[in-house]
């Protein structure tokens, strides 16, 4: 595959690449992590100056107009920097909805404020027994009043902590895991009848459960058409899956980087330990491996991007390499740096930890392997 990049892409790469390198370093990152709001404003006013925020969005709104390609350019190299701002959330999950599926009344009010930095979204659409499965929605909205009212509990809602608005899945029809019968509102985080509970993930991001009891919604928020969510929520998880994937293939990047850098300073015996063969072997499986996982990611970028029947088939495939490639870097990258790999004082173990969450985010391996098989050999 011959997969070269535009010169506005390239520049793209090397203006965030930039920004990690010189304003975002590994403790900049814990001071934003240990924060109350577990992220940074300053920074997310920055992301609007350089343009990022407006990368997907169309021209008529303000934005670049990219594609599926420039979006991988952002999520790598902010894999690189185990950015906290809440890009994926609130640019590619809300502002994903509603692109494709908010009326032009919403988009004219919403986008602009996105692409300016000065709305934060989040997509409240995970549920306690959902697990996996988009199509199981509990919570319900009821006719009322010319609008709709919510009732139910949405969990891990990824920037739930710090939105101003948010993209709600609730049953208007149909049983509990119909994929009929679903719909998307679109709810002001501080309304009345909300609950929010905060805490923290294990790579230091900052989510909320959302109980909503009786919450009015309405009718011109309705997101999309009415009991036909679900075909808009999964279009928007796979390119938000493919993202994610943009985001490991940087992590992975980097590990195998930081690993090499460190076999050739780390002596034992007199020599440095990169010149053991045993250990050459293992770094170029952890090579190999990222390799592979990126260039399953350019395969379902460009399978996007050309609006490919195979588009989700190649998204499956992504994520199922990423479980498997990133465990195995991660892991080599431990072991190669010994017990300090785990350590907070070292980053090896926070690009781990931000690993195994997107791991398990949209689907894990083993889930996306059923999918795969699912859709090429039934």
């Amino acid at each position: 595959m011959n997969f070269e990049f535009t010169e506005e892409q390239i520049m793209l790469r090397d203006s965030v690449a930039r920004f990690i390198q010189d304003d975002y370093s590994f403790d900049a990152r814990k001071e934003i992590a240990q924060s109350e709001a577990g992220m940074s404003r300053d920074n997310w006013g920055t992301f609007a100056e350089l343009g990022w925020l407006s990368i997907p969005f169309a021209e008529e709104h303000g934005g670049f107009g990219g594609g599926p390609v420039d979006v991988m350019v952002v999520m790598e190299q902010l894999g690189k920097g185990l950015v906290l701002e809440p890009y994926l959330a609130t640019v590619l999950l809300f502002g994903g909805l509603l692109q494709k599926g908010g009326s032009a009344e919403l988009q004219g009010e919403y986008i602009p404020k996105i692409i300016e930095g000065s709305c934060l979204g989040a997509f409240a659409y995970l549920e306690r027994q959902s697990r996996f499965e988009l199509a199981d929605v509990a919570t319900t909205a009821t006719a009322s009043d010319g609008g709709y009212r919510l009732d139910g509990e949405k969990v891990v809602v990824f920037n739930g902590a710090n939105a101003d608005q948010l993209i709600v899945s609730a049953r208007t029809s149909g049983e509990q895991s119909d994929e009929s019968g679903i719909s998307l509102f679109l709810v002001p985080a501080d309304a009345a009848g909300i609950e929010k509970l905060e805490y923290r993930m294990m790579d230091g991001q900052l989510v909320a459960n959302l109980v909503f009891k009786g919450v009015e919604v309405p009718a011109a928020n309705l997101v999309g058409e009415l009991d036909q969510g679900f075909a808009l929520m999964h279009a928007v998880i796979m390119e938000a899956t493919m993202a994610l994937g943009a985001e490991a293939v940087g992590i992975m990047e980097l590990l195998n980087a930081k690993t090499l850098e460190y076999t050739k300073t780390r002596k034992q015996f007199g020599v440095a330990i990169g010149s053991f063969q045993a250990l050459q072997h293992r770094m170029v499986e952890t090579f190999m491996a990222y390799e592979q996982t990126k260039s399953l990611l350019y395969r379902a970028v460009c399978a996007f991007s050309d609006e490919k029947e195979d588009a989700a088939t190649a998204v499956h495939a992504l994520k199922v390499m990423v479980d498997r490639a990133g465990k195995l870097v991660f892991g080599e990258a431990i072991q190669l740096h010994g017990g300090m790999g785990l350590t907070d004082e070292l980053d090896i173990g926070h690009y781990a930890k931000r690993l195994m969450m997107i791991n398990t985010t949209f689907g894990n391996g083993d889930y996306h392997q059923a999918q795969f098989n699912a859709l090429r050999y039934n």
